[in-house]
């Protein structure tokens, strides 16, 4: 395999393949990024959707104001025939990608028009997504390339393509071959996903899927395309976040699991739990628990086959990437199984081989000299961390819940083998989290009672004092300063000054922890929560788009200001 190129080969690797890898200079150098949702990102030239050239001229940006990456939601495959089905964290598949991101003015053999250009200009200026409108322009103006493309593309372009399908060979054939069938399905009525399909669809080695790929193969190769470009074009933005310094470049997210009738689980039946899904039980957070609606692998099928599903998912997110985000890292040692069609109060906990997972995750991290990053938030087996440090993997802690009884635990207290932040996509950003929104919403939507709303309202008016104790005490704050945050506890719906935005991130960066992260949402002033788990119609989950457009985000006083303050308590070495 190819190294990651944001490394040399040769590096000095600490503890060899038995962990997973990390630069040793990171001891010494303690970086920082932005982490964004790619579709949330606006510009002037996308098309209602943020797309791998944004994340180019992203790349650009978060590197000259110092960072050493740019974290992403997950790129995973969704339903290119259903684009409601939004969230990236519920995927098709997690070996290929998303071709709701391809930069369709990018590719070779795209001709502009006066009908495109007007109908992008009103899907850049929704302020949500609009996935369906998006995706039908973006697929209609794709059809229209892949028709033309004997006489608009080069030899050299074709090669190229006929290269990519025979290195991803049955695996890409079958996903193109789903998604394919996908379409035909949702346009005879049916839905996107394969459990709702007739029943000689539902399985890919039968006789009418193999009558099916003989007659539409031209449209197979069209959805083999798609994800030749999305690989394309996700290398380019990997090599210009390599050319402009960054010392980890692209951070991208695995999910935890797969939608249970998308491209993955049709295709290896065998490898998944059909009919169980994963979640988590009541919790502070959610008092009904969660019930996340993704179909986990089976843990006796990855023991049996040396974790081969899970190596071939997690080795196609490292192949761009200097750094992977294991969504839920507690998978790697249990589960949280549901019925499909109970609660998730009548779910249990069942184990994984979680040796050989991390065996697995170890030797592709060195193999591709990418930094393992687990999210261990919520609720965490005893002693689960210190196995994570064993192997190397970088807890996440979030500002928010690093605390001892009610003090907030100072910047040195933080771990190196970590990465430290202010919140996540299912955390509110600083705004929101000020003012308390975040609990008022949840009651809204029925996550939380009446009693349960008071109670976290009422400790968040303690936390607020308690965070401007933490500042001043650990330096990122001056005295004055801290004087003049103390009328924001006062009025927490008045707006925050810009000195507070630096004291909270400058705070991050005193930490040892050798990542820490930035939100777009709160460089931007964001104040609407990405994502409220749990919730699927009551909230417009994955969808609103950044208040400012990437093209004046470094004008921006506010990303000027944050920016600055990580920047300059982080300094990027030659």
């Amino acid at each position: 395999m190819a190294t990651n190129p944001f490394t040399t080969v040769s590096e000095h690797v600490s503890d060899g393949a038995s962990r997973c890898y990390l630069p040793s200079w990171l001891d010494a150098q303690p970086i920082w990024g932005i982490t964004l949702q790619l579709y949330e990102v606006r510009s002037n030239r996308n098309w209602g959707v943020g797309d791998f050239c944004d994340l180019m001229t992203a790349c650009d940006i978060a590197a000259e104001a110092g960072a050493d990456f740019v974290g992403l939601n997950p790129l995973h495959a969704l339903f290119m025939a259903d684009p409601e089905r939004c969230s990236p964290f519920s995927p098709s598949s997690r070996r290929f990608l998303n071709p709701i991101y391809i930069a369709v003015d990018e590719v070779e053999g795209y001709i502009p028009s006066d009908a495109v250009s007007g109908k992008t200009r009103t899907l850049r200026e929704t302020d949500i997504v609009d996935y369906r409108e998006v995706a039908a322009l973006k697929m209609a103006v794709l059809r229209r390339i892949w028709t033309d493309r004997a006489e608009t593309q080069s030899s050299g372009t074709r090669d190229a393509f006929r290269r990519f399908c025979e290195e991803k060979g049955e695996p890409l054939r079958l996903h193109a071959l789903f998604e394919a069938l996908s379409m035909e399905m949702v346009a005879r009525g049916f839905a996107s996903g394969w459990r709702d399909w007739p029943e000689e669809y539902r399985h890919p080695e039968t006789a009418a899927v193999d009558d099916y790929a003989r007659d539409h193969a031209e449209e197979i190769d069209f959805h083999r395309w798609l994800q030749w470009l999305c690989e394309e074009q996700l290398a380019q933005a990997a090599g210009i976040a390599r050319r402009a310094g960054m010392r980890v470049g692209l951070y991208l997210d695995f999910a935890v699991g797969e939608a249970p009738d998308g491209s993955a689980t049709w295709t290896d039946q065998n490898a998944y739990v059909i009919g169980k899904s994963v979640g988590a039980p009541p919790d502070w957070f959610s008092a009904y628990g969660q019930d996340w609606g993704l179909t986990p692998l089976s843990p006796d099928v990855l023991a049996a086959t040396g974790c081969a599903a899970f190596a071939a998912s997690i080795e196609a997110s490292m192949r761009h990437a200097g750094a992977v985000r294991i969504d839920h890292a507690m998978a790697l040692q249990r589960l949280f199984f549901i019925p499909e069609g109970h609660p998730p109060a009548e779910g249990e906990y069942v184990d994984f081989p979680f040796e050989q997972l991390m065996r697995t995750l170890a030797d592709l991290s060195h193999e591709r000299r990418t930094i393992v990053i687990g999210e261990d938030l919520g609720v965490v087996p005893p002693g689960f961390r210190d196995k994570m440090e064993e192997w190397n993997v970088l807890s996440y802690r979030i500002a928010y819940f690093e605390k001892k009884d009610r003090d907030f635990i100072r910047p040195k207290d933080y771990p190196p083998l970590s990465i430290a932040c202010l919140s996540t996509h299912d955390l509110p950003p600083l705004r929101a989290w000020w003012r308390g929104d975040d609990i008022r919403l949840r009651q809204g939507i029925g996550a939380i009672d009446e009693n349960m709303a008071h109670d976290q309202a009422r400790e968040r008016a303690v936390e607020r004092i308690a965070i401007m104790e933490a500042l001043q005490d650990a330096g990122a704050a001056s005295d004055e300063e801290i004087a003049l945050f103390a009328r924001s506890i006062e009025n927490p719906e008045a707006d925050l000054p810009l000195a507070f935005w630096a004291a909270m991130h400058r705070f991050l960066a005193l930490t040892p922890s050798h990542l820490t992260a930035v939100r777009l949402a709160d460089l931007t002033g964001e104040d609407r929560p990405t994502n409220v788990p749990g919730t699927v119609e009551s909230y417009p989950n994955w969808r609103f788009k950044a208040p400012v457009p990437l093209e004046d985000l470094s004008r921006s006083e506010l990303f000027r200001t944050i920016t600055s303050a990580v920047a300059q308590t982080r300094p990027r070495s030659a």
